[in-house]
């Protein structure tokens, strides 16, 4: 089974540019350069360079999803039964 981020990494190349991920995101380069120096998004710099792997910028904006997570609930409140009533004084 193949979800959207499957399709939308289909005819990429295995190691992307700024401006690649960039178009991706639908950031600017700028931007996509300060994640990556503060680490949000999984890059490898060297020399005045930065790569970035596609399945592994795959797999971090799938961690991102909020698909497929259980819905929050409400907590169940006591009910009269749970409730110990004080004494009368």
């Amino acid at each position: 089974m193949t979800d959207g981020l499957d399709n939308l990494f289909a005819d990429r190349a295995e190691i992307l540019t700024v401006q690649e991920v960039a178009e991706l995101l639908r950031m600017n380069k700028a931007g996509v350069y300060k994640w990556l120096k503060e680490g949000v998004i999984p890059g490898y710099h060297r020399g005045r360079s930065w790569f970035i792997v596609r399945d592994e910028l795959k797999d971090w904006m799938r961690l991102g999803s909020n698909q497929g997570k259980a819905p929050s609930t409400v907590p169940e409140q006591p009910q009269d039964k749970d409730i110990e009533e004080a004494p009368d004084s």
